[in-house]
């Protein structure tokens, strides 16, 4: 069980961790959190981190899409990394890496968030109508 004194992890950790470089950074990366995991304090990782990894992953790594939702899912899937209280990305990584890629990883994220708190999602985006309770204005 974790502590109330987890660490959260900014979106500099967490592309250390996915990419290796800098490698003596990457290594710091990896050696705190499997420092703090032994000592029942998964780190955490916000949704705001997630979506900003995702992205730059896809430009400044030039990882694709697909590939980028797949290795953030499995910081999440392995036991590395758990994510905030309430937090939507593991599942919405999930249903992407086994599926279509549209809507989008934030419109999905989104979507997640509203629906939590039982709210609907008004979008433009013709692809969010394939979610549940979302309204597209056309």
């Amino acid at each position: 069980m974790a502590t109330t004194d987890a660490c959260g992890l900014d979106t500099s950790v967490v592309l250390r961790l996915l990419t290796g470089v800098p490698g003596d950074q990457a290594e710091r990366a990896l050696s705190f959190v499997r420092a703090e995991s032994s000592a029942g304090r998964s780190p955490i990782v916000s949704d705001l981190v997630v979506s900003e990894a995702y992205f730059a992953l896809q430009h400044h790594f030039e990882v694709p899409k697909r590939e980028a939702v797949r290795a953030l899912a499995a910081l999440f899937d392995n036991g590395m990394l758990r994510s905030e209280e309430g937090g939507c990305a593991p599942a919405v990584l999930r249903a992407m890496a086994a599926g279509s890629q549209k809507p989008g990883f934030v419109d999905r994220l989104s979507h997640a968030q509203y629906a939590r708190s039982k709210k609907r999602l008004a979008s433009f985006e013709k692809a969010s109508g394939k979610l549940a309770r979302t309204v597209v204005l056309s």
